[in-house]
């Protein structure tokens, strides 16, 4: 991406900025959630099966993992501002048509676009709060950013039957256009013009196709295994060809390049192995307190609220950690408290009282809370600068694989064992087996840590490795 808005120094610490990117991955995230709730009005309204309705998230969801690469490839050619006010004008735009759909059809491409918005938004993200302070700052610019992705998951559902049942389904798509007005705003105001957009070429039309296939590949053996079974699983095979495709296009030599730099395949494997572990656990608890505990709706909302309340607390405490010595053991911390809360849940006693529960899913989300921003900022400050937006949109892919990963195998632990306890005792033992991993490979790798670097100069090949600063 063009260095066009500060010439690759940064004078002055931008927070409005990262306020800006922290309120548009709030909103972007919350998009992939609120409509859990609103799925049943949906249906009723449309007439509808559930198979289809479930296409209103799968849409979203798709162009997320189809297009983050090529949007991240595209984006690194773009000013900043442009690409920043472009996403958002067009997030806002599609927000509006999926609150005006007249049928189903129509709302599932509103959808479509929106995600493929949300793709590039999710690329540039972490761009701005990597430039938008110095570098003694950015382990707390990126917690901001960070923490309110997972807090926006979190809150969709709960905000989405608030609005639901005040002001009718279609104002959970209307409220995003405030918000990007304002996100807008302070883009212009903090962000100098830069290059002119460019439209993508067929080149990137034909990335964006057949990455298309793969994802539509995962996401349907993911969520059939989640409905109907784990032989589905092998459904994903059928995205091989698809990525061996990928593989020999010119548009992934950028991608194949970053991966191989120095350090950058590290955060993206913890990132990937801490994600899926997480989100196994976050799927499990409302099941065990609903099956085991029988406890009510509000209850158990109640107390699943104890991981994004660690998640909040310790992700600004990191951030600040990180600023003071350096981001690579604030995150091995992180994935040492995500590891260890995952272990004290394993023996998920037949008695336990919510707040037994509560507090493990703190410690784990206290770990989550270090290891997330501080695990993007090695990520950013390792990239070559000229490949900032595509290392936005591989860890966002990683992010959102590691999402769908972790519920799809908790459904195949929970299909050998059986649906009852013992089914999520063997869940949370793999879930603790992936967060052990994210320890060692980012222990592995502490040494290659470099505290407060700017990211790579430009004209450095992404494969190279650079001098030490």
């Amino acid at each position: 991406m063009n260095d066009d808005d500060d010439g690759g120094a940064t004078p002055r610490n931008r927070w409005w900025l990262v306020i800006a990117a922290g309120l548009a991955v709030f909103m972007a995230q919350v998009d992939v959630t609120v409509v859990h709730v609103a799925l049943p009005t949906i249906g009723q309204e449309f007439g509808i099966s559930a198979a289809l309705t479930q296409w209103v998230v799968l849409g979203y969801v798709l162009p997320m993992v189809a297009l983050s690469l090529p949007a991240g490839r595209w984006l690194d050619r773009m000013g900043r501002r442009e690409a920043f006010v472009g996403a958002l004008a067009g997030f806002a735009i599609a927000s509006v048509a999926a609150g005006m759909a007249p049928n189903i059809w129509w709302l599932i491409t509103a959808r479509l676009i929106q995600g493929a918005f949300g793709a590039a938004l999710f690329a540039l993200l972490p761009v701005l709060a990597t430039t938008a302070v110095r570098p003694q700052a950015r382990g707390r610019a990126m917690s901001i950013v960070m923490t309110l992705g997972p807090l926006g998951a979190v809150s969709g559902p709960a905000l989405g039957g608030v609005v639901i049942d005040a002001i009718g389904w279609p104002w959970i798509f209307y409220l995003n256009v405030p918000v990007s007005l304002l996100v807008i705003g302070i883009a212009v105001a903090q962000l100098p013009a830069g290059a002119a957009p460019r439209l993508p070429g067929r080149e990137w039309v034909t990335e964006a196709a057949v990455l298309t296939g793969a994802a539509v590949a995962v996401l349907l053996a993911l969520s059939l295994t989640a409905d109907v079974g784990p032989s589905w699983l092998f459904l994903a095979l059928a995205a091989v060809p698809f990525l061996l495709v990928w593989l020999r296009l010119p548009s992934s030599t950028q991608v194949r390049q970053l991966v191989r730099a120095p350090g950058m395949l590290t955060p993206h494997l913890a990132l990937l192995a801490e994600m899926t572990a997480v989100m196994a656990v976050q799927f499990l608890a409302p099941f065990y307190l609903h099956q085991v505990g029988d406890l009510s709706p509000t209850t158990i909302g109640l107390t699943v609220l104890a991981f994004p309340a660690g998640v909040m607390l310790f992700g600004l405490i990191g951030g600040a950690l990180a600023d003071r010595w350096s981001p690579a053991p604030v995150a091995v911390a992180g994935t040492l408290g995500v590891t260890a809360g995952i272990v004290l849940l394993i023996p998920l006693g037949a008695g336990w009282e919510p707040v037994e529960l509560a507090w493990r899913l703190a410690i784990a989300g206290a770990g989550a809370g270090l290891f997330a921003g501080q695990n993007q900022n090695m990520a950013m400050s390792r990239a070559p600068r000229h490949l900032l937006a595509t290392t936005g949109a591989t860890t966002s892919l990683v992010r959102q694989l590691g999402i769908a990963l972790g519920p799809a195998l908790t459904t195949v632990m929970w299909s050998i064992a059986g649906d009852g306890i013992d089914g999520m005792r063997l869940a949370l033992v793999l879930a603790a087996v992936l967060a052990a991993v994210s320890v060692l490979v980012l222990v592995r790798r502490h040494a290659d840590d470099e505290p407060g670097t700017e990211p790579r100069d430009s004209a450095q090949p992404a494969g190279a490795v650079g001098p030490r600063r």
